[in-house]
Formats: C-alpha cells, structure tokens, sequence
C-alpha cells in the first residue's frame, strides 16, 4: 500500500510516542481518525472544554505531551477557557482541529474556521494551517518540537479534512529537542553571592519547580542558606514541602499585602514564577524598602514582565541545583519561623466557627476528609471560598500531589482530575485522586463526569454545597458592591447529574457517614462523588 498523509503522520506519532487522543470528533475530524489504529487510544471527552483540561490533566501527570483533537472552529471555541489554563499551566498539548475542503475554503462554507491561526492566539505557542497537504508531517513535527522546548505550552495546527488521503513520498523526518534551559553561569554566580551575603534571605518557589522534579533541589538550596520558604502566590502546584521547618506559606496575590509579607528580608528570589501573580488590586510598593529582589524564570515573557528584580533566564529546577552548590552555608539560627495557618492558600480563612445547623462547615468537612486521607494521595481543588481552609487541614508533603489552575477560570480541574487519573493509571502509579470543588465550579466541565465513569477511574469527587458563588461574594466585600445580582444557584441536584453521567453518587451531611464512605470509595472500582451540603461562609481574600 502506498504512503499517505494519513499513514505518514501516525507513523511520525507513534516515533514521538503520541499514541494517545483526547478529543470530540466532528465530521471535518472523521477523515483525520479514519480507520484509527489499533495501538492508538482516543479518550472521548462530551465537550471540548473538558477534552483540553483531560489532555492537561495526562500531560501534567504522565510528564508527557498530549494531543487533542477538537471541532474546527466551534469546537475550538468551546475549548477556549481550558486552553489558557493549559497556557498558564505551561502544558505541552498539541492541539489539532479539522478545518473545512480546501476546495471550497475561499467561499467559507458551514464550518469554516475563518482566519483558523488567529482564533486560538494568544494562548498558544505556534499556531499554524499547512500550505501543502504534504505539510501536514513536517507541521506536526515542528508542533510537537515548539510544545515541548521551554517554556512548554501548548500549540495549535488547523487541518483540512481532504489532506489526509494525498499521496506521501515518506517516512517523515524524526527530530529531538531537549526541553531545559541552561542559565548563564556568570549570572547565576551573582546571584548565589548576593544570597550568601543576605542577613536574611527569602526563597520564593512556584509550581515550575514541582513540575521539573525539583523538590530536593529547593530543599538542598533551602537548608543550605537557612532560608524562610514562601511559596509564590497562586501556585498551581506544591513547590516545596509543607512540614518543613523552613517552609512558612504562599505569598498573598495582591500588592500591599505581599510586600508586606516580605518585610524584613534583605534578598529575595523568585524561582519557577512570575513576579507577581496578583488578582485583586490592593495598593501599595511592589516591593517593602531594603528588599533586593531576583527572578529566575524559562519564561522571558515572565522575565520581561515583571514590575521589580533583577532577572534570569534558564530552568528552575536547573538554576536551583546550581544555586545549591554555589551558595555559602550557613549556620541555622534554630529560630521559628511563624507559619501561616492557611499554608499555600493566598487568603486566610473566614473566623473558624463551629457548625450551629443542620449541615458542617467545609473546614469541619476538610478535617473528616483528612482523618481518612490515603497515602500518597494526590488532590485537585477548584473551591476557591473554601481553598483556605482545605489547605489548613491538607498539608501538601509529597512532590506532584496537589494540582489545581494557573490562570483561575473555573472549568478545568474537574477534568483535570479525569486526566490526572488516567496518568496514574497508565504510568502504573495508581495514587488515589480525590478532587475536591463547589457547586459552582462544578457546572463549567460537568460532562467530564462521563469520561471518568467510562474509564472506570477510583476518583473520589467531594462536591462542596452551598448555594453560591462564594468566592464572588468575598470579591463583593473587597470591592464594596453590595446587591450584585447572580450570586446564588439554588435548585440544582448535583446527585442526579452524577448518576446521569455513570457516577455512584449521594447526598451527605453526617460526618461520620462521611468517612465510611469515602474510606471504602478509595479502595472501590470506578469514581463515586459525594455532595456534602456545607454552611456558607465569606472568606477575606486579604
């Protein structure tokens, strides 16, 4: 049988071990799947929001670029909002999305993807449409070099339906590329000097250091220098380990506050982060009088963007190891470095109170949870009202155990988790997942529940009820907006749509109840959510 596009380019795949699909077809998709390969797998998402954040959610857990494969343009709409999560969470995806027959392009028929490069910008890295059926190979070859080199992201290429059947004078070329940055040695020695001359210094690490494999480098370059650990505000990912002594929280994400934070630190340095992930404005200096500031980042759009510091170019986790061995010890003060009750949260808590009605607080809820909490288990958490409290009572001590979004637009970690989970199946790992959100954030990605019950993946789903947007109204006291309309959600069975999609799901209030069940849920075939109705309460975001 002669060479075609088609049979080129899954060879070329199955060499860069892209032999893994997340997608929902459509008919400009079918011609590219045809007769799809027995060695391949394609995990069906319901909606194409849910097949990117699945796609991050392997990738993340299998150290592994992804395809997904949406709808021309529509679809790729629909996978907007997850896609830059996918950017911010510097995921290597390479996302494919059929395009309309060349033939009838100039008269943009039903399905067209007009202008089919600008539509995914800015989120991806590269993104591109083949002049040439015989392009399509090389396009994908340059794809998945552009996902995975640093900064690693995701990439998007727009494929006529009519390609895939032309003819290939083949095999296409295979190439390597390594994904590190080195950092410049000299710059790096300057920084090592101005940390070894600090009285005292602050290490600042973001989530590019739990996804490098870099948690015993932090701790090396940490202990070395007896420094205070913060982790960068908003992270995505654990950076260092919570029960470590020099480890004392996450940075606000707000001006004043953080600069507030940092007072008393004569060095300070930024590794695997930006400078500064801020959301809500709150006035004040960038950065408290006396404090000298370093970043070091793959990124030079971080780099080029921040406001203050001095800047590096070149892998965290690199750097860090580096710094490590560069820096002069010092002696440990043996002082206690106070540590913030909420750990890696941004905000503190709301006052701690006990439950007075019928149903428990999310921190009486998150105590339960803790109580039962399996080894090595890896949370995922979209509950941004009630993210304080998880964290007080879910210390994060392993590398890779809690993932949540970079960008935070709700819809991803649901899905996520669905991919995280995959990843732990198919890597052999099989930690336990559990993924804990609100009613709210619930609604965004809902039919990736499907994916989940289809595949049979030991997920726990703890849906947290309370009959809001909590969050926004935290943003309401902040911003002095009372009376904002759309704040409440009542009226939704969050069971039934969990049966619905294939899901052992029930309603809990009972605590005690609650344990038992998600004890036995841990070692049980296939995902169960609980919705647990829970007592609103408005955190303080400062």
């Amino acid at each position: 049988m002669s060479a075609t596009v088609r049979s080129v380019t899954y060879d070329l795949l199955r060499k860069l071990e892209l032999t893994t699909f997340f997608g929902n077809p459509g008919s400009t998709e079918e011609t590219f799947l045809k007769d799809f390969p027995a060695d391949f797998t394609y995990h069906l998402a319901l909606q194409e929001a849910s097949a990117i954040a699945i796609a991050d959610g392997y990738a993340q857990a299998t150290g592994k670029p992804a395809i997904v494969n949406v709808h021309t343009a529509a679809g790729l709409g629909n996978a907007m909002g997850n896609l830059i999560t996918a950017s911010l969470n510097k995921t290597p995806l390479i996302v494919t999305a059929g395009q309309q027959t060349r033939e009838m392009l100039l008269m943009e028929p039903w399905l067209t993807n007009v202008d089919s490069t600008q539509l995914p910008r800015p989120w991806v890295k590269w993104a591109y449409e083949p002049a040439r059926a015989e392009d399509v190979p090389a396009a994908f070859m340059r794809a998945y070099a552009t996902a995975v080199q640093a900064p690693a992201g995701p990439v998007f290429l727009s494929l006529p339906l009519d390609d895939w059947d032309k003819p290939f004078d083949g095999p296409a070329v295979v190439r390597t590329v390594s994904r590190r940055i080195a950092p410049d040695l000299d710059r790096l020695e300057e920084f090592a000097d101005l940390l070894s001359r600090a009285a005292n210094p602050a290490l600042i690490f973001g989530a590019a250091i739990d996804r490098g494999h870099g948690w015993s480098a932090a701790v090396a370059l940490a202990e070395k220098l007896d420094a205070t650990v913060w982790a960068a505000p908003a992270s995505e990912r654990a950076p260092f380990p919570e029960d470590h002594p020099l480890y004392v929280g996450g940075l606000p994400f707000a001006i004043g506050p953080l600069s507030e934070r940092l007072k008393g630190h004569d060095v300070a340095i930024v590794i695997g982060a930006p400078v500064f992930r801020y959301y809500p404005y709150v006035a004040g200096e960038y950065l408290p009088a006396g404090l000298r500031l370093l970043h070091i980042s793959d990124d030079p759009a971080e780099t080029a963007r921040a406001p203050v510091g001095d800047s590096l170019v070149g892998d965290a986790v690199l750097a860090t190891r580096a710094l490590a061995d560069l820096v002069k010890a010092r002696a440990s003060s043996g002082a206690s470095r106070p540590k913030l009750s909420h750990r890696m949260a941004p905000h503190p808590a709301a006052e701690p109170k006990a439950s007075t009605g019928p149903v428990p607080t999310a921190a009486e809820v998150f105590a339960a949870l803790a109580e039962v909490r399996p080894s090595h288990a890896v949370l995922v958490e979209e509950s941004p009202s009630n993210l304080a409290d998880l964290h007080r009572r879910w210390p994060i001590t392993e590398p890779a155990t809690f993932f949540t979004f970079a960008s935070g637009g709700l819809g991803w970690n649901l899905p996520a988790s669905v991919g995280i989970a995959l990843g732990e199946r198919d890597t052999g790992r099989r930690r336990p997942v559990i993924m804990v959100i609100g009613d709210g954030s619930f609604q965004y990605s809902v039919q990736s529940l499907w994916t989940a019950a289809r595949e049979k993946l030991p997920i726990v789903f703890i849906v947290l009820r309370n009959g809001e947007y909590g969050i926004l109204k935290s943003f309401a006291v902040l911003e002095d907006t009372p009376g904002v309309p759309g704040l409440d959600i009542p009226g939704i069975d969050i069971v039934a749509l969990a049966k619905g999609y294939g899901c052992t799901a029930e309603r809990i209030t009972d605590l005690a109840a609650l344990k038992a069940k998600v004890a036995a849920a841990f070692g049980g075939d296939g995902p169960h959510l609980f919705e647990v109705p829970i007592d609103p309460s408005i955190p303080p975001l400062i």
